[in-house]
C-alpha cells in the first residue's frame, strides 16, 4: 500500500526544497518497513492549503500533511486523535507548550513538527555608539534607549515595529503578552479590546510612533522590511526569530538576544512561540501505517536534519536537549529556552485563521489615532467570526 505525504516546502530554490528531505525520510522509511510506500507531494506555502483542499473535494484525501494549521480539519472531523498515530513514546517526547498548543477542545490533534520563537534582538555597535550598555528590560527602560539612539543617530530607526499586513499577527501578541495582557482567554475567547490591550496600544503610540521613535506608520511595514534594515544596521532594536539571526551573522551585523521588554517587572516573561504541524487524515483508513511512519519521521536524527537545514527549533525533548548542548547552536540559545514554556496563537479555534488574516490587514491602525475604535472593530468581527466557525 502506499501512503501519500502532502508537505510545505520551507526551501528558498530547488536546491534546498523541502522535497529532498522527505524523499530522503521516506525512502530509509520503505527500506525499514516493507510493504508500505510512501509517495511525497511538496508544494509551496502560498498554495498548499488550496491544494489539500482540492485533493479533499475530488476524494483523493491524503494520509499526512504538513503546514501551518490543523482545526479547521478537526472541524471537519477529517483527523485521528494524536493518541491513534504516535506512540506513547512519541507523544511523551514531545514539548509539553507545543502538545497543549496542538489541542482543540481538550483532545490533541495537531503534531508538531517545527518550531520557531521570538526574542528581543538588539545592534550592539549602534548600543554602544548610543552609550546604551545594556538591553532594556522594561518598557520604559525601551523608551529611553530608543530616545539615546534617536539623539545620538538620527538616521536610525530606534525600534523596528513592524505591524503590516506580513505578521502583524506575531508582534502584536507580543506586545500584549508583554502589557499582561492576550489575544484570547484560557477559555478560548477573543479578548483583543481588553483595557489591557488598549493601554499596550495606547503605550505604542504615544511613546515610540508620535516621538518618532519607531515607523510613522507601522501598519505599512512588514516584518521582512524591519528584517532587512536591521542586517543594514539601519535599526537599533527589534523582536525577531532564528532566521533573522542567521542573516545578522551574514552581514557582519554585531547582534545580541535578550528577553523581550515587559510593561513591567511584575508582568511573568514572555515566551512567544509559533509551530508548524504534522496532522493525520482517517479518509483511507491507513491509521496502522501512519502510525509507524510519523513515530519513524519523529526520531530524533530526522527531527535535527530538518530543524538544521532551515534554521528552525526543535519540538521534541530529546532533539532540543542535542541542540541545546551543541556549541554550534550557541546563537539560539535564548530561543531554545524559551520553548518549554511558549505561548501560541489560539491553533486549536477553527476561526483564528480568519481572525488571524484580519488582525494581520488593521492591527496597525491601533498605534494610530483612533486606535481604541480599531481594536473595537476588531473584536466584534473576530467575535462573530469565532461564533461562525463554532456553529459549522
Amino acid at each position: 500500500m502506499t501512503l501519500d505525504l502532502v508537505a510545505a516546502d520551507y526551501g528558498t530554490d530547488a536546491s534546498n526544497s523541502s522535497s529532498i528531505y522527505w524523499n530522503k525520510v521516506a525512502r530509509a522509511f520503505e527500506a525499514a518497513n516493507s510493504g508500505i510506500k510512501v509517495h511525497v507531494d511538496v508544494v509551496a506555502w502560498a498554495d498548499i492549503d488550496k491544494h489539500v483542499a482540492e485533493l479533499i473535494a475530488k476524494g483523493d484525501t491524503p494520509d499526512i500533511v504538513q503546514t501551518g494549521g490543523f482545526a479547521d480539519q478537526v472541524a471537519a472531523d477529517r483527523l485521528y486523535p494524536v493518541g491513534d498515530v504516535l506512540s506513547m513514546e512519541a507523544q511523551a517526547n514531545l514539548l509539553g507548550s507545543f502538545s497543549k498548543a496542538g489541542q482543540v477542545l481538550g483532545s490533541q490533534y495537531g503534531i508538531p513538527f517545527i518550531s520557531s520563537s521570538r526574542v528581543f534582538v538588539y545592534n550592539k555597535t549602534i548600543f554602544e555608539k548610543a552609550g546604551i550598555t545594556e538591553p532594556p528590560a522594561t518598557w520604559e527602560e525601551l523608551r529611553k534607549d530608543a530616545d539615546l539612539i534617536h539623539s545620538k543617530l538620527p538616521k536610525v530607526t530606534p525600534y523596528a515595529l513592524p505591524l503590516g499586513p506580513e505578521e502583524a499577527q506575531a508582534e502584536s501578541m507580543i506586545w500584549t503578552m508583554s502589557g499582561g495582557g492576550a489575544i484570547s482567554d484560557s477559555v478560548g475567547n477573543y479578548t483583543i479590546d481588553s483595557q489591557t490591550n488598549r493601554d499596550t496600544f495606547k503605550w505604542l503610540r504615544t511613546n515610540l510612533v508620535d516621538k518618532g521613535l519607531t515607523y510613522d506608520d507601522p501598519g505599512k511595514v512588514n516584518r521582512q522590511d524591519a528584517f532587512t534594515a536591521f542586517t543594514k544596521g539601519e535599526v537599533g532594536m527589534l523582536n525577531g526569530h532564528p532566521a533573522l539571526i542567521k542573516a545578522a551573522a551574514a552581514a557582519g551585523v554585531e547582534y545580541g538576544t535578550a528577553p523581550i521588554p515587559r510593561k513591567s517587572k511584575d508582568v511573568k516573561d514572555v515566551t512567544f512561540g509559533v509551530a508548524d504541524w504534522l496532522m493525520a487524515f482517517k479518509a483511507n483508513g491507513h491509521r496502522a501505517e501512519i502510525k509507524k511512519f510519523l513515530n519513524f519521521a519523529l526520531n530524533k536524527q530526522n527531527t535535527l536534519d530538518f530543524d538544521e537545514e532551515y534554521n528552525m527549533l526543535p519540538v521534541t525533548q530529546d532533539t532540543l536537549e542535542d541542540m541545546s548542548q551543541n556549541p554550534a547552536h550557541q546563537d539560539l540559545t535564548q530561543f531554545l529556552q524559551n520553548l518549554p514554556t511558549a505561548s501560541f496563537y489560539p491553533y486549536g479555534d477553527p476561526s483564528w485563521d480568519k481572525v488571524s488574516s484580519m488582525i494581520k490587514q488593521k492591527i496597525g491602525g491601533a498605534v494610530q489615532s483612533g486606535g481604541d475604535q480599531v481594536l473595537g472593530e476588531l473584536q466584534s468581527a473576530a467575535g462573530a467570526e469565532a461564533s461562525r466557525a463554532h456553529q459549522g
